[in-house]
């Protein structure tokens, strides 16, 4: 079953977020961001930039600070240092 929101698959109520890690240097580090963060309930999708370390999390609504926490907290535990929130 589909949590999307209508009957063509598309959704409307998604949110895309951009966060800073730091340590993301090569595609193993890309890798492993990626696989923490998509692991997360809440996400739909992520991509993580090799070098910059900007990573965009989609999710169903928009992130909270109990969110952020998370994510900082699964950042972490991969070994990589997280920044915050990349203002628009």
């Amino acid at each position: 079953m589909s949590d999307c929101c209508t009957p063509d698959g598309s959704c409307h109520t998604t949110a895309r977020t951009t966060y800073q890690v730091e340590g993301v240097g090569s595609a193993h580090c890309q890798g492993v961001v990626a696989k923490a963060v998509g692991a997360l309930d809440d996400v739909k999708a992520v991509e993580v930039e090799i070098g910059t370390g900007l990573v965009t999390v989609t999710t169903a609504a928009a992130p909270d600070e109990a969110f952020d926490e998370l994510l900082a907290k699964t950042v972490d535990e991969a070994g990589y240092g997280f920044a915050g929130r990349v203002s628009a």
